[in-house]
């Protein structure tokens, strides 16, 4: 159908040209549609994966649907299983990881005259349903009750992927080509290990920024914090606790819980450390911290313990990770601080502290004055839901895409904080309409129009910003096709 003509003097106007009043009137005509297209993503079983070789459910299935879904809008796509290689040897990574039966998909609305390119992500993995016997109705058949989509994963993530999804067929059907490219791009293992979207990147997954809809209600997440989860253990020696104890270095036990918590003392020191130093201030994030999750030690009831150990979650700030991104300097300075603590105590001199360190996620930020976040801070307020911008305290897979140079926020439907994860968990209908007509303003705008498209919109590259001067060069990559 032909759109109206109307000049848009800014991409970062909270106002709609004509062409926009018509994206955003079709996207709420076919409302039902969009229900329809989270509904069905939420029937699929797509529950995260607890170990490597736990079995795959309907990860193919979904991705095989979505596939013929945005190839038959036009797109140009790719479904492939990522092998192992292509993640192995990140510090996100755990040794032996799979994708069998995990596929991930990218599709290309290709751009028409090499403008700024745009990328939509999200993941279709969701958590558990247990406990499933407290759910009203069964979390895989969707169920629309009192203006709200109730189901597993309806809030995180799969409402946001329809409304992504949604935003992009919606601009196809009208004729709206886009000069640079839109990338709709759906991973695995985001609940898990992160791993999907770093397979992603390493297919050649790229854009000039990048959104996922996550369910941020409607805030634009520019930043998140990174985690550290070691485990330290400290050793002991074995003995009877009824029986007096001879000095450890005549044979005596040693009593690993005690020892423990030097350990765990010089924890919360590094914690007071970082705030003394003020290192760990960040605009839109909570400060880093050291959170100690788990202790075990001891083998009998009446026996000293042999060993202790002590589980943490340490999330650092984007301030504090090493220059690759990652957490590099928080690792060095936790083992600095352990080492400094055994060697004040005779034992653990000649006994210290072993450190494993689990899988990590690394901290991001995008700057304030990218282009994606006063164009996505606008559309949002355009669509009816103006927000604000700020961080997230937990993780993303935003990160992944910005530290290999895409730089990606989270805007999205629902409240995360609230809804995610929970049993009964649902996300308002209105929200996913909302979420739909902001997505597709953002990438008319970002992204441009062709020179030949219906559309009144103005391409990125040819205004200036209020919280930049100027634009990048387009770039985008699909590698592989099918």
């Amino acid at each position: 159908m032909g759109l109206n003509r109307e000049p848009l003097s800014a991409t970062t106007s909270t106002n709609l040209t004509d062409s926009e009043r018509q994206i955003m009137d079709e996207i709420a005509r076919r409302r039902d549609e969009l229900v329809a297209l989270a509904s069905d993503l939420i029937a699929f079983d797509t529950t995260a994966r607890e170990h490597n070789d736990d079995p795959a459910r309907e990860e193919a299935a979904l991705q095989k649907y979505l596939a013929a879904r945005l190839r038959a809008a036009g797109a140009e796509t790719d479904v492939w299983e990522p092998a192992p290689e292509d993640v192995a040897g990140s510090p996100m990574t755990p040794r032996g990881l799979r994708f069998e039966g995990r596929p991930q998909l990218t599709a290309r609305f290709a751009g028409a005259e090499g403008g700024q390119s745009l990328l939509f992500n999200g993941h279709i993995d969701v958590v558990t349903v247990e406990p499933r016997e407290q759910w009203t109705s069964d979390p895989f058949r969707p169920e629309v009750r009192d203006g709200n989509l109730y189901g597993r994963g309806s809030c995180d993530m799969k409402g946001g992927i329809a409304s992504m999804v949604f935003a992009a067929e919606v601009l196809a059907s009208l004729g709206m080509r886009l000069a640079g490219d839109l990338i709709i791009c759906t991973v695995t293992d985001e609940e898990s290990t992160g791993c999907g979207a770093l397979a992603a990147v390493a297919h050649g997954v790229r854009a000039d920024a990048g959104i996922v809809p996550e369910s941020t209600d409607f805030e634009v997440k520019i930043a998140c914090r990174g985690s550290l989860m070691p485990t330290i253990t400290v050793p002991g020696r074995s003995g009877h606790a009824g029986c007096p104890q001879p000095h450890w270095r005549e044979g005596g036990a040693v009593n690993a819980i005690d020892k423990a918590s030097l350990i765990s003392d010089a924890m919360r020191r590094l914690e007071t450390d970082w705030r003394q130093r003020g290192i760990d201030h960040h605009p839109y994030l909570s400060p880093g911290d050291i959170v100690p999750t788990m202790i075990a030690g001891g083998e009998w009831m009446v026996s000293y313990p042999a060993s202790c150990r002590l589980d943490y979650h340490i999330a650092y700030l984007p301030g504090q990770a090493a220059p690759d991104g990652w957490g590099g300097r928080v690792r060095n300075e936790v083992e600095e601080w352990v080492m400094r603590a055994s060697q004040a105590d005779p034992w653990l001199m000649e006994n210290p502290p072993t450190i494993e360190w689990a899988p990590e996620v690394p901290a991001a930020a995008v700057a304030p004055d990218e282009p994606i976040v006063s164009i996505t801070m606008a559309a949002s307020t355009a669509a009816g839901r103006p927000g604000r911008v700020w961080g997230t305290d937990g993780w993303f897979d935003g990160a992944t895409f910005t530290l290999s140079g895409t730089p990606t926020i989270g805007f999205g439907p629902g409240n995360g904080s609230v809804l995610a994860h929970v049993v009964d968990e649902y996300i308002p209908v209105d929200d996913l309409i909302t979420a739909a007509q902001a997505l597709a303003i953002a990438a008319v705008r970002f992204c441009g129009p062709a020179s030949d498209a219906h559309s009144d919109a103005v391409p990125v590259d040819r205004v200036t910003s209020p919280l930049s001067g100027s634009s990048k060069g387009a770039h985008s990559s699909l590698a592989g096709s099918s």
